[in-house]
Parts: C-alpha cells; sequence; structure tokens
C-alpha cells in the first residue's frame, strides 16, 4: 500500500479483517525442518513421515509372568488332573535363557522376557505351581498364548507418523520405542518484540508516577509459547526513531511483533519505519478493538503492529500474528481455543463492516457480555471467560440469539 504519515491525523480508511486475513494467509509459508532431540520434539510438528526401521517387539516376548512352555505339554492339564514339567531355568527382560525348552520342560519367565526357543506358549503364574525343581500346570495352554509375536505392535517398514503432526507425549514414547533420537520437524518461528514508550517501566516494577508497568510483553510471551514460537530477548525501547529502526533492521527473527507506538500519535514512528525498511502492507482494520493494527514486512520478515493498549493488543496478535506464527511452526492456522454455544443474556451493539471481539462471562447457560468496552482495560480479560467474534456483517447480536464462544482457557467454565 502506498504509505501515508497518519500521525495526528487519523485514519481515512480501514482494511476488512477478511483481506488482511487472506494476505497473511498467503505470505506465511511452513519453515524449514530441523533434526530435534527427542526429549525437545513434544508439541512440535513432524516435518516428513516417520517410518519404522525395526519391528516392535523385535522377538516373542512373554505377556505374563509364568511360564513358558510347548503348548501341546499342557493338553488335557486341569485342576484335578494338572500336567507336570520339569523346570529348566529362568528368563528375564534383557536376560534370556540361553537353552531351548525340551519336551517335557518349562522355564520359568517374566512379563516382557523373551520366549526361549522350543517353547509357543505362556502358561501364567495363576494356574502353576512350583515345587523344587518341577511345576504343575493346572490349565492347558493354547500356542501362543500369552505371547507378543515379533512385530505385533508396530512392523518394520510401517509409517508410524505422519508429515504434519502435533507430536503428543504417547508419540514421543513411540518414536523411542523405534530408536527415532532426533525426529526431523518444522523449525520453531523466531519472534522478536519490539516494546516502545516512555511510559513503560520493566515487567516485576511496581506502577509509579506517570509510568506504567509493560504488561503486553509477557501476555505476549505465554501467547507466542502457545502457539510453538520461539521468543527473541528484547528490551524496552525509548518512543526515538533510531531506537525503534535499529530493532526493527534485525534479521535474526521470522516475525517482529511491534507493541506500541503503532497508532496516530506523534510519537508512533514504528509505522514509517516499516514502510521506510520494507513495505507496510496495512495500517488500520476494521475490527473493534484494536482498529490501529498494521502487517508490514522487512527483508521477508511479517511485522505486526500491535496496539499499545492490552486488550486491543490482544485482540489484534490472536486474528493476526498468532496464526501467522502457528502456520510458520507447521501448525493449524485455526484458532486453538475451545468454543462452546450459549444464548445471550444481553444484546451486543456492533456495526456493518466492522469485526467486534466481545468479551463474555459464562452464567450458568447464559452468556453475558462484559459491561466495558475499553481497550484499556486488561482486566476485563481476566474476569471474562471467553470472547465472541461479531462479523463484519452483522449489526449487533440480540439477546437470546444463540452464540460461539471462544474459551481463554482450555477447560469449560464450572
Amino acid at each position: 500500500m502506498t504509505m501515508r504519515d497518519v500521525r495526528m491525523k487519523g485514519f481515512t480508511e480501514r482494511a476488512d479483517v477478511e483481506e488482511v486475513e487472506r494476505f497473511l494467509a498467503e505470505s506465511a509459508r511452513r519453515l524449514e525442518p530441523e533434526a530435534v532431540a527427542l526429549e525437545d520434539c513434544a508439541g512440535r510438528v513432524l516435518a516428513e513421515d516417520v517410518r519404522a526401521e525395526v519391528a516392535v517387539p523385535s522377538f516373542a516376548r512373554s505377556a505374563m509372568d509364568g511360564y513358558a512352555v510347548r503348548g501341546e505339554d499342557t493338553f488335557g492339564a486341569s485342576e484335578y488332573d494338572p500336567v507336570g514339567l520339569s523346570v529348566a531355568g529362568l528368563s528375564l527382560p534383557g536376560k534370556p535363557f540361553a537353552g531351548q525348552v525340551g519336551k517335557g520342560q518349562a522355564v520359568r519367565i517374566m512379563t516382557g522376557a523373551p520366549l526361549p526357543q522350543g517353547a509357543d506358549a505362556v502358561a501364567m503364574a495363576e494356574v502353576c505351581s512350583e515345587a523344587g525343581s518341577r511345576v504343575e500346570v493346572s490349565a492347558a495352554v493354547a500356542p501362543h498364548k500369552n505371547v507378543g509375536a515379533p512385530g505385533e505392535d508396530i512392523r518394520a517398514g510401517d509409517v508410524v507418523l505422519r508429515a504434519g503432526r502435533r507430536l503428543r507425549p504417547q508419540d514421543v514414547g513411540l518414536l523411542a520405542s523405534i530408536g527415532a533420537g532426533e525426529p526431523r520437524c518444522v523449525r520453531r518461528p523466531r519472534v522478536r518484540f519490539v516494546v516502545t514508550g516512555d511510559e513503560l517501566l520493566a515487567p516485576g516494577s511496581r506502577p509509579a508516577g506517570a509510568h506504567i508497568v509493560d504488561s503486553n510483553s509477557p501476555m505476549l510471551a505465554a501467547l507466542v509459547e502457545r502457539d510453538g514460537g520461539e521468543k527473541l530477548p528484547h528490551a524496552i525501547l525509548p518512543d526515538r526513531a533510531d531506537a525503534i529502526r535499529t530493532e526493527l533492521a534485525r534479521q535474526d527473527a521470522d516475525v517482529v511483533l511491534v507493541s506500541g507506538g503503532s497508532s496516530v500519535g506523534q510519537e508512533d514512528h514504528a509505522p514509517r519505519l516499516v514502510a521506510e525498511l520494507g513495505s507496510l502492507d496495512f495500517h488500520g482494520v476494521a475490527m473493534r478493538p484494536s482498529s490501529p493494527s498494521g502487517v508490514g514486512r522487512i527483508d521477508g520478515r511479517l511485522v505486526f503492529l500491535l496496539p499499545g493498549n492490552p486488550v486491543s493488543c490482544l485482540c489484534a496478535y490472536e486474528f493476526f500474528a498468532g496464526p501467522t506464527i502457528r502456520a510458520l511452526g507447521g501448525r493449524s492456522r485455526a484458532w486453538p481455543h475451545r468454543r462452546l454455544m450459549r444464548r445471550l443474556a444481553r444484546k451486543i451493539a456492533s456495526m456493518v463492516g466492522r469485526v467486534d471481539y466481545v468479551r463474555v462471562a459464562i452464567e450458568g447457560d447464559a452468556v453475558v457480555p462484559l459491561a466495558t468496552s475499553g481497550a484499556s482495560i486488561l482486566s476485563s480479560t481476566v474476569r471474562a471467560d471467553g470472547f465472541v467474534v461479531v462479523p463484519r456483517e452483522r449489526e449487533g447480536m440480540p439477546e437470546g440469539a444463540e452464540v460461539e464462544v471462544l474459551l481463554y482457557d482450555a477447560e469449560c467454565p464450572a
């Protein structure tokens, strides 16, 4: 877009949310693969199929504690007429019995231990009684009973996990079982924060005088972690164009999040600097809150201008930056929130042509829009259970309408 300095002038027009979303979907491509240590790959996205090079298990093993036997030797055994076998030795996990089970013999065996040569079944301990060097088996055991066959879990050559899968803890366990020590995963997108404001104190400070504490960067750090990104170190910058320019020009990130300095104030330098260093593709979006949001590119890096007001910052991240970070890391662009349907306790007022992000509370079976609409009232998002998105074609939503609530928490509110 043609750069227009909007400082102290305001926006003459605003882009549609859907237009910005389409641009980002076309601009964000999955990052390259990298080998990831097994202990670090939970939550990562597989870059390629994983094929087992070995069978699991690779040997016949006992599924029970008991005795490895030749099944035919136990035929006819009963509680009243047990079959007696001589105990030839012991097979333990990692310490197999070295000999062979012959006719009329048994080997004491533990769960997971290799089945000895010559044996084809395991009589579980509950039907066996050992005395001295002999064991009495009081129930017949069919061949292959209580035995895990080679490849019963995974066969050599099987594709066990497909590319694009986000690895869960049990997936990591499966990878370990086939000896895949460094699966190739999509690289995590590196995210740089550019936090500006002469009035800001570092997180952890106490507000004092005309200064406020930077609450956006810890919130954004948690969101980036949720979405699979890797946050790079950052510092709070003064409202000076030269300092902001230096940070924007760094080339160590895939995504840059500018918090503050993105609107139309005298000290809002970021939009102009993004345009000078690269391209400012959008500035001003038809949404509430977050209308001063912007998107640009510098040397292939996507730059998001997030408003300094905390609720606007959260809203702009969820609509634009979050889906982009997830897509770069191989995840779905879809919002990761749980959803539920409820009826509105009160109407939501909106305006055709604008998307609204409305914080709501769940009270019983009803959705209650929170009274405040202030973009700087961060506590409203803490009181809220989630939010409702009013699409641009709707002029609000009437009382009693069934709406979709996107929950902030992983679990539904009590």
